[in-house]
């Protein structure tokens, strides 16, 4: 779809919102990339450990609150 000259330079509001955002927060981009790092970039696994911890699981009886005699 080709647009006329009078649309090349169209900005939507959110991409104004957003530069104005940026402009009065230089280090967002930064804030961002840490809080995805502290939230979702995990360590990688360790599939000796994780063995070691699935072997020394307690299995759970089916209803908790039953006690055995």
């Amino acid at each position: 779809m080709i647009f006329s000259k009078k649309y090349k330079s169209y900005e939507s509001d959110f991409t104004k919102f957003l530069k104005e955002l940026k402009q009065k927060d230089p280090q967002l981009e930064e804030k961002q990339r840490a809080g995805r790092a502290l939230h979702w970039d995990k360590p990688p696994i360790d599939l000796d450990q994780q063995r070691r911890t699935k072997e020394s699981r307690v299995p759970q009886q089916a209803y908790v609150y039953q006690n055995k005699f």
